[in-house]
């Protein structure tokens, strides 16, 4: 997408997408499933709003979820905000004080923050039945908008368990205006939220789209190759933007320990610059100075060619996939590393252990000295690697794809109309008013 400068938003062009395609993967009775919720709904206007289309989590998803809507007879689509560096560097300070870094909200903050909203709020149109508005940086549309019909609902990625009260304070008001909420882990739900119903979804990865599908052996050693990786040496890999979160430098240590039992390891870190992200650069520029020009350890990024392709490769040849987050809202790179049957070792904190069982599908740790123990232990046992592998791949089938996160949307979606089309998942909503 081209740098937005103009007002309003603007929509996001998208490939199509085909339910029938996932049938093989995760079996057909979940499309029926899918089906069967998506029958009261058909032509139900759609819209997702979010901050960038491209770069993180987020959009990922959205780029698979918005088609599958599309497949299972939703008219669904996707615009993403306009604003200017200042609002982003605002929205950045607003993520990283929600995870609970002490940061001041200052009086300019806030003007600028709610002005690049009003410019959002000016040129959206009304007509949506179901409208749902990604993370902070549009947040307070909703209040903005608030003439408008359909359902309004508000789609937190990250984790707010130690979220500064400050700036929290100044955003629950703009997320009470909605009808209902969805949070990945009931953890996250602040205690003084009051909100019509709260949804707990989990985050999900594509297992078709190129990042997830199958690709032979000899595709993946040779693109590694491309950016001087030896497929036949150790491999640990970090998938994530360079951010303070995913703890790059802790990474780097954690090779360095590695290193002094297996000298030949390699490290490679993979990290996408995102528009809405201005600290990516300065982060990036951190670490490489913290490798010290060490030929083994590789920085890599969509500025170097770097996509989904290639991060499927790297991830695919990985000996160990690392997530070595010290706050994670979820980290899709876990479930992206487990499906391609790699051991995963991630922070013990935010949505990774959903998803990580602890020595069955990865290993949990909570410091740089317990990961490199767990590397090592990973690379003195293949076996043990390989049955991690096996266990987590299926982990991810059960819980973690694209079409459970569509499955999710539609039963929240019928609830909020009334027309549940079965009350047995009407367990995952609950009252927060």
């Amino acid at each position: 997408m081209q740098e937005m400068h103009t007002p309003g938003m603007q929509n996001v062009v998208l490939a199509s997408k085909s339910l029938a395609d996932y049938a093989p993967v995760v079996g057909d009775d979940v499309i029926a499933e899918i089906e069967q919720l998506a029958r009261p709904l058909q032509g139900a206007r759609v819209i997702h709003i979010s901050s960038t289309a491209y770069g993180g989590g987020v959009a990922e998803m959205l780029h698979t979820l918005i088609p599958l809507m599309r497949s299972a007879g939703l008219d669904a689509e996707w615009r993403v905000i306009s604003g200017y560096d200042e609002f982003f560097s605002v929205t950045k300070s607003m993520h990283n004080a929600l995870q609970g870094m002490a940061l001041e909200l200052t009086p300019a903050m806030r003007a600028t923050y709610l002005h690049a909203n009003v410019d959002n709020a000016v040129y959206f149109e009304d007509g949506f039945d179901y409208v749902i508005v990604h993370d902070p940086q549009p947040a307070p549309l909703r209040m903005l908008r608030a003439g408008d019909s359909g359902h309004w609902i508000w789609r937190c990625h990250i984790d707010l368990t130690a979220a500064n009260p400050a700036y929290w304070a100044f955003l629950r008001p703009f997320v009470q205006m909605y009808d209902a909420a969805i949070f990945t882990m009931p953890s996250y739900v602040k205690k003084d939220l009051k909100i019509g119903k709260v949804a707990i979804v989990p985050p999900a990865i594509d297992p078709l789209s190129p990042k997830n599908a199958p690709m032979s052996v000899a595709d993946t050693r040779r693109i590694v190759q491309l950016y001087g990786v030896n497929p036949e040496q150790p491999l640990l890999v970090q998938v994530s933007r360079f951010d303070p979160w995913k703890d790059p430098l802790g990474v780097i240590d954690v090779y360095r320990g590695v290193k002094r039992e297996v000298p030949d390891v390699q490290l490679v870190m993979i990290g996408s610059m995102a528009h809405d992200d201005p600290e990516g650069m300065e982060y990036y520029q951190r670490t490489k100075d913290y490798a010290e020009n060490d030929p083994n350890i590789h920085l890599l990024s969509n500025l170097d060619g770097i996509g989904n392709v290639e991060v499927n490769a790297f991830q695919s040849v990985a000996t160990v996939v690392l997530q070595k987050s010290l706050r994670e809202g979820f980290g899709l790179t876990v479930a992206e590393g487990l499906w391609k049957h790699k051991p995963v070792i991630g922070g013990n904190v935010g949505g990774i252990p959903l998803q990580i069982e602890d020595g069955k599908s990865g290993f949990l740790v909570n410091s740089i000295e317990e990961c490199t123990d767990r590397a090592l232990q990973l690379m003195h046992d293949p076996q043990l690697a390989h049955q991690m592998g096996v266990y987590g791949r299926e982990e991810v089938r059960q819980k973690f794809l694209s079409t459970s996160n569509l499955r999710h949307y539609l039963r929240l979606f019928n609830d909020l109309s009334g027309t549940m089309a079965d009350e047995r998942h009407a367990t995952v909503l609950s009252s927060h008013r």
